[in-house]
């Protein structure tokens, strides 16, 4: 994710354009943070390399969550993940080819935090599922009422055969790992590559994104 503190970075394209040559599949930007403009510009960078694009919900009212969903559809993103609202933004993706991802569980403030019982989050993964959706944007890190790890196989559950992304607070390899053996299928990762975090002892982007591939192949 090109993005720090849940906002898209102000040089993501001069960003993009650094990291695609290292073969990334998945890359993706949240709804705030840069202008719809750019944020057209960068999807286009993200797929024009073969990468699938991802845009993330974070606004906080459902009248912006669904401007978002309609920029994503504008712009041609492969993906959208967040948003609680699942009929209103399926709506607004049906015409579209727009996979679904939204956020289970009662997701509120900016960084987002997620309230919500691992009943809840199952049973909202379950209505997700049923709905049609492509899966669930689960904020396992970010939780405030439950162990991140016991929401993960919550969702899973609810989800079935749905893919699980798990967003938010991913830092380290340890996380990476723990994740997987959970039975997610995928997790996003943005401020712990920009800000250095995860591998410490390396100065560059490209060195903390090639320190995450490095820890993958051991996570499956």
């Amino acid at each position: 994710m090109l993005t720090r503190q849940d906002r898209t970075v102000a040089d993501c394209l001069e960003l993009v354009r650094l990291i695609l040559p290292l073969g990334l599949k998945h890359v993706g930007f949240k709804d705030v943070g840069v202008s719809p403009t750019t944020l057209s510009a960068l999807n286009e960078a993200i797929r024009a390399s073969g990468a699938t694009s991802y845009l993330e919900v974070v606004s906080t009212t459902p009248e912006t969550c669904l401007a978002s969903a309609r920029i994503a559809v504008e712009i041609g993103v492969d993906c959208v993940m967040g948003g609680t609202d699942v009929v209103a933004i399926q709506d607004v993706l049906r015409k579209s080819e727009t996979r679904f991802f939204p956020f289970p569980g009662y997701p509120h403030g900016h960084p987002t935090r997620l309230a919500g019982t691992l009943q809840d989050i199952e049973t909202h993964c379950r209505d997700f599922a049923a709905h049609g959706c492509a899966g669930a944007d689960l904020l396992a890190y970010r939780a405030t009422e439950a162990d991140p790890i016991a929401l993960i196989r919550a969702a899973k559950k609810g989800l079935g055969a749905k893919r699980l992304i798990v967003a938010g607070s991913i830092v380290s390899k340890a996380q990476i790992r723990a994740i997987a053996a959970a039975g997610a299928d995928a997790f996003t990762i943005g401020s712990a590559v920009l800000d250095g975090s995860y591998a410490p002892d390396m100065g560059s982007v490209l060195s903390q994104l090639g320190a995450i591939q490095a820890d993958l192949e051991p996570a499956r």
